[in-house]
């Protein structure tokens, strides 16, 4: 089966150019202006962008947060990505505390295998570190694993600055790459005894225990770790300049840094912890919290300029009911904010047709960076002969405004509830079906595979 787009304007990394796209199976055969219409099925893009599937690298499905449960599992948030035009996520496979990191990966593949509407590969979280899961790491890498995740905060998952360097050099030796949530814990901690000890329980006192600085100062410090054991590492969900300061100083000093930021940071801001409405500002507690309006412009100028590689959404999704188990204690609300349907449209409106970036980043920060920087680029991440035949049909003409209520994500709200999009997903196409036309999402059962991902290329 051949299907041929024609007439659309190709997106990469690297510009933009009127050309046609002629799918043949789930890969694509050919990118070039004036290709024959001798295909079984003709597609006319004229007016349309066309961006290689999107890529989510920072999704949390299934994942077991602050005793709950996240609202989407892989059936229900690959849904809503896909829909969303993401054809690729990449999880985060969580043992806890004691468990090996074998335990981990069964445990994620019995949750997503056959129940994952798009592709899908895992990040391996260390949450312990001993010679048993040093020993491991060279099975993880043969499954398909080649990047990890470690935590500063969260008793339940984080690790020392001994065990942070040790596992570091260990992954530089085989050539993998780690990323880190960078807060620090023990201040938090003192200052959430403050708050409490002064009566305040409300959402504002998520923000005001969570200031930058503590997340720049653990940045500062994982960096200067990362110096002595001369690996690269990427820093996810970043919100503030301080915090990108320290990267730009250990860049000056030669140091591999590469950064994530999240749309929820770059469209909104601290000002819903402080509402009235608590249990509205409830809705918004994610960790690190929102941040001043101020600091969103920093975050469009560092990606401008390529100093902040992705842009990943960190989904990690919770109904109305479940928020309102912190009603009155904010260390109960569970964190975290759904984003992966509207990630694309949101970078869209806000950034291209924002005249924040052009189309070209837009596509680096979604497709092609993502790709290269977690082993899956060249078959993902842009549009090119040989290519998985996934790809979003972008139309700019119109608009519509994001509702939950019209979404797929598993969730009663959405934080970008009333944000008027300009333009919209035509169609989403993965592996060469077409999946998602004006909205509807085409697929009746999951169809996703696991990737075994390659080394980082970015």
């Amino acid at each position: 089966m051949r299907t041929l787009l024609k007439n659309g304007v190709v997106v990469s990394g690297s510009g933009t150019r009127k050309a046609d796209v002629l799918i043949a199976g789930e890969q694509i055969e050919a990118v070039r202006p004036g290709i024959p219409d001798a295909a079984d099925r003709v597609i006319d893009a004229e007016g349309c962008l066309l961006f290689p599937g999107f890529i989510d690298a920072h999704t949390h499905f299934d994942l077991d947060v602050s005793g709950a449960t996240t609202a989407d599992n892989f059936f229900t948030g690959s849904r809503a990505a896909l829909r969303g035009g993401t054809t690729t996520v990449v999880d985060f496979a969580c043992p806890n505390k004691g468990q090996s990191l074998h335990d981990g990966l069964r445990a994620w593949h019995r949750k997503a295998d056959g129940n994952t509407f798009c592709d899908y590969g895992f990040h391996m979280t260390i949450d312990d570190w001993n010679a048993s899961i040093r020993g491991e790491l060279p099975a993880m890498f043969a499954e398909g694993i080649t990047s990890f995740k470690m935590y500063f905060t969260y008793p339940a998952m984080m690790t020392s600055d001994k065990e942070i360097y040790f596992a570091l050099k260990a992954l530089k030796e085989l050539g993998g790459i780690c990323g880190f949530h960078c807060e620090n814990a023990g201040v938090i901690d003192a200052m959430i005894e403050e708050e409490k000890a002064a009566g305040h329980r409300s959402p504002a006192s998520h923000a005001r225990t969570r200031p930058p600085c503590l997340e720049a100062e653990a940045v500062g410090r994982l960096l200067r770790i990362a110096q002595a054991a001369d690996c690269p590492i990427v820093i996810v969900h970043l919100t503030n300049g301080e915090a990108l300061s320290e990267v730009e100083r250990a860049r000056r000093r030669g140091q591999r840094v590469y950064v994530e930021t999240c749309p929820q940071y770059l469209l909104l801001d601290e000002s819903v912890y402080f509402q009235e409405n608590e249990a509205l500002a409830a809705r918004y507690v994610c960790a690190p919290p929102l941040r001043d309006r101020s600091q969103q412009e920093i975050l469009w100028r560092g990606l401008r300029r390529g100093k902040i590689q992705t842009v990943c959404t960190d989904h990690c999704s919770f109904t109305l009911a479940q928020k309102a188990r912190g009603k009155d204690d904010f260390t109960k609300i569970p964190g975290g904010l759904p984003g992966v349907e509207t990630r694309g449209e949101l970078m869209y409106t806000f950034g291209v047709a924002g005249k924040r970036i052009s189309a070209a980043k837009m596509c680096q920060v979604l497709c092609e960076n993502p790709a290269k920087l977690y082993g899956l680029y060249p078959k993902k991440g842009r549009l090119r002969p040989g290519a998985d035949a996934d790809i979003v049909v972008y139309d700019p003409a119109g608009g519509h405004t994001i509702h939950a209520a019209d979404g797929l994500a598993n969730v009663d709200y959405s934080p970008y509830e009333g944000f008027a999009v300009s333009g919209g997903i035509r169609q989403v196409w993965f592996r060469g079906r077409l999946s998602v036309e004006r909205g509807e999402l085409l697929e009746q059962k999951p169809l996703g595979r696991y990737l075994i991902r390659g080394r980082n290329a970015l």
